[in-house]
């Protein structure tokens, strides 16, 4: 190094006089990890820069919502067609059974709606035949279930235990009357529960009081029974006999 140089180099500072002492490879060596420390630095910026987002599509309120399509057979346009597998709810899956026999074209069992009339068991059994009177037939009389309408011809006979058939002509469903008097002698509980006003323990009573006294001399022993008032003898009188 020159006289010149050497005088500049000590009025430099100390760490430019370091500085300037270093060997050139030393200095290529400290200029190199200077680059890679810048790389890393701008990596790193450009990485964490703001990005702008896109914001979601937002749907109309004022869009009609999608209809599913009617299918042939699915009822009202635009309503879901209903599972095969499921059945009819509520009242729709109510149903009765009656028996129409006599002179209809189809006598037999008959599944109804419930809330059904005599007019509509009479149509499923194919209607009344030709010539059959059945003028004394109420037709708008509303069907329970487990009865029995008997067209043109006179109902099967009825035990004291009470049957469900219902004569052409009749107006109502069958009650718990039997068409014949009830023998208070020989009558049994199930034959007794069906006259109005006895239970099954009035119908032991009575029982009771036949064997006791032998039978019934007359139907006027039955105010002797315990539980037979005026009012239930005056309801049962016409009903039984001895």
């Amino acid at each position: 190094m020159t006289g010149a140089g050497a005088a500049l180099r000590e009025r430099l500072p100390l760490w430019a006089q370091a500085r300037c002492g270093l060997a050139p490879r030393t200095l290529a060596a400290l200029a190199a990890v200077l680059v890679v420390a810048v790389v890393f630095a701008v990596q790193h910026f450009w990485t964490g820069r703001p990005q702008s987002v896109r914001a979601p599509e937002m749907v109309s309120e004022g869009a009609p919502a999608a209809v599913p399509k009617a299918t042939a057979g699915s009822g009202a346009p635009g309503r879901p067609r209903q599972p095969a597998g499921a059945g009819p709810t509520g009242a729709s899956a109510a149903r009765i059974v009656v028996d129409v026999s006599g002179k209809v074209r189809s006598p037999g069992i008959q599944r109804l709606p419930a809330g059904s009339r005599v007019a509509d068991a009479l149509r499923a059994a194919g209607g009344i035949k030709a010539g059959v009177d059945a003028v004394g037939l109420n037709r708008a009389r509303v069907l329970t279930d487990g009865e029995q309408v008997v067209v043109g011809e006179p109902p099967a006979p009825q035990s004291a235990v009470g049957g469900g058939a219902t004569p052409a002509g009749g107006t109502g469903p069958p009650t718990g009357a039997a068409a014949a008097p009830v023998s208070l002698s020989t009558a049994t509980a199930e034959q007794l529960n069906t006259l109005p006003g006895v239970g099954p323990v009035l119908a032991q009573h009575i029982i009771d009081y036949r064997t006791q006294h032998g039978g019934f001399g007359s139907v006027g022993e039955l105010r002797e029974v315990n539980g037979i008032g005026d009012r239930r003898f005056s309801d049962l009188q016409p009903l039984v006999q001895p």
